[in-house]
């Protein structure tokens, strides 16, 4: 018998004013996707993956898990090495945080929401310049599309909702010798003037 899906969903830590500011870098917001889509690491190995000093992902390992958003993973490590790991599988942006009377606080948000746009614009760049190099039948379950529809805000966060238990009852599958890890990018936004 097939084991069932985990369908409880991903551990995600919801964001407030001070989590953002201390997550709002642009080598922290990399780092932290790293080790969610990697695993567990050491600075030197984010340094190379990344393109950085180890001085600099050291230092901003340790603001990470002043936040929260790192630990150690000693069972890893070796002698005087030092791994880390993620806490959480994803992050949580409350829009609040965008109207905060901080100005700091804004202007975290609107770091933090363009850095994840381009991560997003990166990754798909680099999907389309290697297609060509994967099997035909993972470029045909690939896809880029866009949708325009004509919703209330309310029928818009619904299908949001909606899309995430969708992609979340996928989650936890059994891995068999085919598995790869897939990104999914969603961008819903309303348009002005029409």
């Amino acid at each position: 018998m097939p084991e069932e899906a985990n369908t409880e969903g991903p551990k995600v830590r919801t964001l407030d004013a001070r989590s953002l500011r201390g997550l709002a870098h642009p080598l922290r917001i990399r780092m932290l996707a790293t080790l969610r889509h990697e695993g567990p690491a050491t600075a030197s190995q984010l340094a190379e993956r990344l393109g950085e000093s180890s001085g600099a992902t050291s230092y901003h390992l340790r603001q990470l898990a002043a936040h929260g958003f790192v630990e150690d993973a000693p069972e890893h490590g070796k002698g005087r090495e030092r791994w880390w790991r993620a806490v959480h599988d994803g992050t949580q942006f409350d829009e609040q945080l965008m109207y905060a009377e901080d100005p700091d606080t804004r202007g975290a948000a609107d770091l933090f929401l363009h850095e994840i746009a381009t991560i997003h614009t990166q990754e798909l760049s680099t999907w389309l310049g290697t297609a060509f190099s994967w099997p035909q039948d993972w470029r045909r379950a690939s896809e880029v599309s866009d949708f325009t529809l004509r919703l209330t805000a309310d029928q818009t966060l619904e299908m949001i909702r909606r899309m995430h238990d969708v992609i979340n009852s996928y989650r936890d599958l059994p891995p068999s010798d085919d598995t790869k890890t897939v990104r999914l990018h969603s961008h819903v936004f309303p348009r002005s003037g029409e």
